[in-house]
């Protein structure tokens, strides 16, 4: 680690705070190493080794953050309610908002061995079935998020969070977390075309969409796919904006994050997070995925340019919001000053979804 890295990493964690907490809940242990995990972009990721356990522990990121974008008790909430269910969680461990020991809240859980798909496929992926395989899984899992009956499991109206007019809010609230961060960014340059992508998604909220638990960041690199030859998703992570409300913004979502062989390369500054390896011929496209979708859950997406737009309106709002985090001096990830660019090309990428030059 550089200088800056150790220090980052202090910022993070007191490793005896933490071996004191863990000895108290899970007993003693001789061996106790703690390592970061940078891949993440949001909240922080760190692997603990306590004596025989491979355990991790989740935190928000140092510094101020925008209101509920890093709501780690949140994230273990729903994933400890879901243990029983069909849904491919991690087994979840632990839940502290003390803030003594992490200067923040976090949680606990259980380590899962398998590949997260960031940079291509793990060669025993490298062939067609694989591929198809692939595509097939993240789709089916989304479906069994969105199947789950979410009052069963204690995740109730009103408390976990609230269908009626859920749309519209996830507009409201991603336009109140863009200001938040250009108080701040406007300094260095603006992104006038992000207003008027505000105000076309104002202007076009569909009505009477389903209810169903939502995931709230599902895409490819959040999902674990075991350590098998046949593709299968044994973890699904990154629960920290789940909630109550309309599946088709977590299908847009995931869609948003597929490229397709016919779309433009993606834009400048964000080449950390859009990865192309599924413009291979033998990768569904969009629109096979939606059509699975649809088969699995019975409901029509229809709508796909608004929520596609959203889905990029709220990656630019993530983007800016990192820019300011970067601007600030709280974080240490190299993607974060390239946001600079990236946000306007997002910008960019929004209006061509909105005026049908990238089309689903």
């Amino acid at each position: 680690m550089t200088d800056t890295s150790e220090e980052y990493f202090r910022r993070l964690v007191n490793v005896d705070r933490l071996r004191e907490y863990l000895e108290a809940e899970l007993g003693p242990a001789e061996e106790y190493e703690v390592r970061r995990h940078a891949e993440g972009h949001s909240n922080e990721t760190l692997f603990v080794t306590w004596g025989e356990k491979e355990l991790v522990v989740r935190r928000p990121p140092p510094g101020e953050t925008a209101d509920t974008a890093h709501d780690v008790l949140r994230e273990f909430r729903v994933m400890d309610a879901l243990q029983d269910t069909e849904v491919r969680v991690p087994p979840t461990v632990l839940a502290s908002d003390d803030q003594d020991v992490m200067g923040s809240d976090f949680y606990v859980m259980e380590r899962v061995d398998g590949d997260v798909l960031r940079r291509g496929e793990p060669d025993r992926f490298q062939n067609a079935h694989a591929r198809k395989k692939i595509g097939e899984e993240l789709v089916d899992t989304l479906a069994e998020i969105h199947a789950v009956d979410y009052e069963a499991v204690g995740l109730e109206v009103g408390d976990f969070g609230y269908p009626p007019g859920f749309t519209e809010r996830q507009v409201r609230r991603w336009s109140e977390q863009l200001m938040w961060a250009f108080s701040v960014t406007n300094e260095e340059r603006e992104v006038p075309e992000l207003y008027e992508v505000m105000e076309w998604l104002q202007d076009n909220v569909p009505e009477d969409p389903p209810a169903t638990l939502v995931h709230g960041d599902y895409k490819l690199d959040n999902v674990m796919f075991g350590p098998a030859d046949e593709p299968e998703i044994v973890a699904i992570f990154d629960w920290e904006m789940s909630t109550l409300g309309d599946p088709f913004t977590d299908l847009g979502w995931m869609l948003s994050y597929w490229w397709d062989e016919k779309d433009p390369v993606p834009p400048t500054g964000t080449d950390t997070l859009m990865r192309t390896f599924m413009t291979h011929e033998d990768y569904p496209t969009r629109t096979e995925l939606v059509a699975r979708y649809e088969d699995l859950t019975g409901f029509e997406f229809e709508n796909d340019r608004f929520y596609r737009t959203l889905a990029v309106y709220k990656l630019a709002g993530l983007g800016e919001m990192f820019f300011r985090r970067y601007l600030e001096g709280n974080s240490d990830d190299p993607m974060y000053p390239k946001m600079e660019d990236g946000v306007p090309a997002l910008a960019e990428r929004a209006m061509r979804i909105i005026e049908g030059e990238e089309p689903l």
